[in-house]
């Protein structure tokens, strides 16, 4: 018994280690909110430990993690007061010196601005975007994560360009 916990405990600092800085970022883009995140990215942490032995090994930890992150932003977003918050800090309020993994992904006005809009999407389309192109996930990695079909996934990428498009060509950012 004490052998399986060493085990877990190094397990747990490997996974930390190897995807702790990604699901911080997929947690901050679904929040909008950096303090929000690291909450969440230890109430993920913290799940996996609990329920490491159960891990069927039907996924990779990554599609594990990430789907774990996903329910833990999407009980936050359905959370009264959550929805209730009005966020002071806004996304051109950010320094590009900053070197913290949200920061990395904007390096330039045109990443800002495709940012904010892909931020500024609906979450069925924010949470496929950020899947498909922040996550590098494979559509039908997302169609298992969301629970939806992937042609479902398909549709909300395709609707999600479009919106983003759209949205790039009223800001006079051609896509």
């Amino acid at each position: 018994m004490e052998n399986n916990k060493l085990e877990n405990h190094e397990l747990m600092e490997s996974l930390i280690d190897e995807y702790g800085t990604d699901l911080k970022r997929l947690a901050y883009m679904y929040i909008k909110d950096h303090a929000l995140a690291e909450d969440i990215l230890q109430d993920v942490f913290v799940s996996c430990y609990k329920n490491i032995n159960n891990f069927r090994m039907e996924s990779s930890y990554k599609t594990w993690l990430v789907k774990i992150t996903i329910n833990k932003c999407k009980d936050t977003l359905k959370r009264w007061s959550f929805r209730n918050l009005i966020f002071k800090e806004k996304v051109s309020s950010i320094n590009i010196n900053q070197t913290t993994p949200e920061h990395v992904l904007i390096e330039n006005e045109e990443d800002i601005l495709l940012y904010e809009q892909v931020m500024k999407l609906p979450i069925q389309f924010r949470e496929v975007i950020i899947l498909f192109y922040y996550e590098e996930l494979h559509i039908e990695e997302i169609s298992s994560l969301l629970g939806v079909k992937v042609n479902t996934v398909k549709t909300r990428l395709h609707r999600a360009r479009q919106k983003l498009k759209e949205m790039l060509k009223g800001s006079g950012m051609h896509g």
